[in-house]
C-alpha cells in the first residue's frame, strides 16, 4: 500500500515507519505511515483508511496527512492527489530539503552582493 509515497520517501531520504490498526468498532482497517528527517523522531504521519471489496482488494477511502505542528490535517481520495500534494511542499516536510534551499538562497545572497562589490569598485576606479 502506497508503493509510489514509499518511494518517493525514499527518494528524498525520508525515513518512515508503518503499522496496520484494526479498531474494533468499525469496518475500516487503519494503515499507519509515519515519517521525518530524523529515524529517531518520526513526527509527521500518514492515515489511511481502507477497505476490502468483495474480491479481496484494498479500496482506499481516504488518506490524511498530518505534518509536525500542522493544525489541520490534509485529507486526499487517492495516492496521486498525495503525491502531487508532497512534491509542491517537499520542503515542509524534509529538514535537508529545507536546508539546501537555504544553503541555495545564502549562496544566491552571497552572488547578488559580490557583483554589487565588484560594481561599486568600477565606478569608484572611473
Amino acid at each position: 500500500m502506497l508503493r509510489k509515497t514509499k518511494n518517493f520517501l525514499k527518494s528524498q531520504n525520508i525515513a518512515y515507519s508503518k503499522e496496520h490498526v484494526n479498531p474494533l468498532m468499525v469496518p475500516e482497517k487503519v494503515y499507519v505511515l509515519k515519517f521525518g528527517e530524523d529515524p529517531n523522531d518520526l513526527n509527521n504521519r500518514f492515515i489511511v483508511e481502507h477497505t476490502y471489496t468483495w474480491t479481496g482488494r484494498i479500496k482506499i477511502t481516504k488518506i490524511t496527512v498530518r505534518l509536525h505542528g500542522q493544525k489541520k490535517p490534509h485529507e486526499f481520495a487517492n495516492e496521486t492527489e498525495l503525491l502531487r500534494y508532497l512534491k509542491k511542499k517537499a520542503y515542509r516536510y524534509s529538514g535537508k530539503a529545507m536546508r539546501e534551499r537555504e544553503e541555495r538562497k545564502k549562496l544566491k545572497k552571497m552572488r547578488r552582493m559580490e557583483k554589487k562589490r565588484l560594481k561599486e569598485a568600477k565606478a569608484a576606479q572611473k
